[in-house]
């Protein structure tokens, strides 16, 4: 049931074609939107503060900061609440109740009669954000475990229905819901259906990246028109309730960073927008690693007339993987500039934050993200301060498409990346950093780094080897003259001197400084 919280303040502005911004005491902001997962507040929270108090307090966080948008994610397989069209997360499987306090809480919200997006819908719009539910259209948590808490019965009792069917090992993509079948389409239309009737957002995202995989293993490209009709019946719903409720109901959909390799996964996000099925957007990786290379600008000339309606939010990650078996490290603030000022100078119209919530799976620490959420990620922030742009790799792709994985380097031969830096900065200092992975000669280790065909000069080692992935045991930097840089993407091409042939590359970014 609801709670009553019906409450709805106008507190944005529509924006011709690209949808709602929220509105603050300073007008209009530049978008932010952070993405709210399925568990993090019911985990993450204490049974005392599941009351209408304890759900404000989340809300009011954000309130008069840089966010503009909070997206609210409603469901894994299973629902946050009590649905009439699928389990409850708290719903006990053959008799054993749900662990954890994510299933408990949420229940207890239940027990209480309060609905917890109805409660933060009316609070976002009361401190004049955006709210928006988003719902995951194929999660796969824990999928190697049948009997898992996390499995819809669905899904359990339709093993016939998943990519592979009745599929008993292999890759996690193996198991997922295909939504080649009619009876997986209905099944989750039939919550889209409910999320609409039951709550009044501004807006409804649609996430195919929970997780990216959905119709027959090598006919995903041929099989896309179904996802294309379930976005049609999408829209027809959200313009049903735009009528219903007074006000636009918008539509997102979280999609793989490169068009190509989102058409050739079914998510044929170019055709959804040039058909005006979206409003929004969000380019995006998985969650192995951050994506530091979005072609928003590739995005843009695709859609042709419709980038003017359509909103292209590219989504940062928790993760910086510098290859897909890699060690990742975590990002920080300066790794954010870095992807937001690619982002902005390529024609991005917003930054979108997966996995960076207020505690838990936020990739930095508390003062860290106090300063982000008050200060945002305009242009002339991002600008102002150190940029880290790390070469990373496109981890949601189809088969035979690049995934742009270029480290580690090894051999005598050397390697190149390229990473795309945004506008050229005219003052500060540039460095190249270079992330050994380390031998017995690791301590003498050379190497001979250019950017853009020009020299640049060695520096001292980097001091902070926690911040440089791949398991970096030496961390080299080198000087790069401002003047050789361009916007845009610049050209890193490192060569082992004489002796230092048997050394592995594992990291590198470019690091600019204000």
């Amino acid at each position: 049931m609801t709670t009553g919280y019906r409450l709805v303040i106008v507190v944005a502005t529509l924006l011709p074609g690209l949808g709602v911004v929220a509105r603050g005491q300073g007008g209009e902001r530049p978008v932010l939107v952070v993405n709210e997962d399925n568990s993090h507040f019911f985990g993450s929270r204490l049974p005392e503060q599941m009351n209408v108090p304890g759900l404000h307090q989340f809300v009011d966080q954000y309130a008069d900061s840089a966010v503009t948008h909070l997206f609210l994610c409603t469901n894994a397989m299973r629902a946050n609440v009590r649905s009439k069209v699928r389990d409850a997360i708290w719903d006990p499987v053959k008799g054993n109740p749900s662990p954890g306090p994510w299933p408990a809480n949420a229940k207890l919200l239940h027990e209480k009669g309060i609905d917890p997006y109805a409660v933060w819908i009316a609070r976002a719009r009361e401190k004049g954000i955006s709210p928006w539910v988003s719902m995951r259209m194929n999660d796969l948590h824990d999928v190697p475990k049948p009997d898992s808490y996390m499995h819809d019965t669905f899904w359990r009792k339709h093993p016939e229905l998943w990519r592979v069917p009745n599929n008993k090992g292999g890759a996690w993509t193996n198991w997922a819901l295909n939504y080649a079948h009619p009876e997986v389409r209905a099944y989750q239309m039939a919550f889209v259906k409910e999320l609409l009737e039951r709550y009044d957002p501004d807006g409804l995202e649609l996430d195919w990246m929970r997780f990216g995989h959905h119709l027959t293993p090598g006919k995903e490209r041929q099989e896309a028109p179904l996802l294309t009709g379930f976005m049609r019946e999408v829209r027809e719903l959200v313009q049903m309730w735009s009528k219903k409720r007074g006000h636009p109901v918008l539509l997102a959909a979280r999609v793989p960073a490169h068009p190509e390799a989102a058409l050739g996964l079914g998510m044929d996000g170019v055709t959804w927008a040039k058909e005006g099925l979206v409003d929004w957007l969000v380019p995006c990786p998985f969650w192995t690693s951050t994506d530091f290379d979005i072609p928003v600008e590739l995005w843009r000339e695709r859609l042709g007339e419709a980038a003017t309606k359509v909103r292209i939010t590219p989504g940062i990650e928790y993760n910086a993987r510098p290859w897909p078996s890699g060690k990742p490290v975590a990002n920080d603030l300066a790794c954010l500039a870095g992807f937001a000022a690619s982002g902005w100078d390529r024609g991005a119209t917003g930054m979108y934050l997966f996995n960076w919530m207020d505690s838990g799976t936020r990739p930095v620490p508390a003062s860290a993200y106090a300063t982000l959420i008050k200060q945002g990620l305009a242009r002339k922030v991002v600008l102002a301060g150190v940029r880290r742009h790390p070469v990373c790799f496109r981890d949601t792709v189809p088969a035979g498409f690049p995934s742009d994985a270029v480290l580690p380097i090894t051999g005598k031969a050397g390697g190149t990346c390229r990473v795309h830096i945004g506008p050229a900065p005219t003052s500060g200092k540039a460095w190249v950093l270079a992330g050994l992975g380390g031998s017995q000669t690791l301590k003498d280790a050379a190497f001979l780094v250019t950017v853009n065909g020009k020299e640049t000069q060695p520096a001292a080692d980097a001091a902070d080897l926690g911040k440089l992935g791949g398991a970096s045991r030496r961390g080299l930097q080198f000087a790069v003259p401002l003047k050789v840089l361009a916007a845009g993407h610049n050209t890193i091409r490192l060569v082992p001197k004489p002796g230092s042939e048997g050394e592995k590359v594992v990291w590198v970014e470019m690091r600019l400084e204000p």
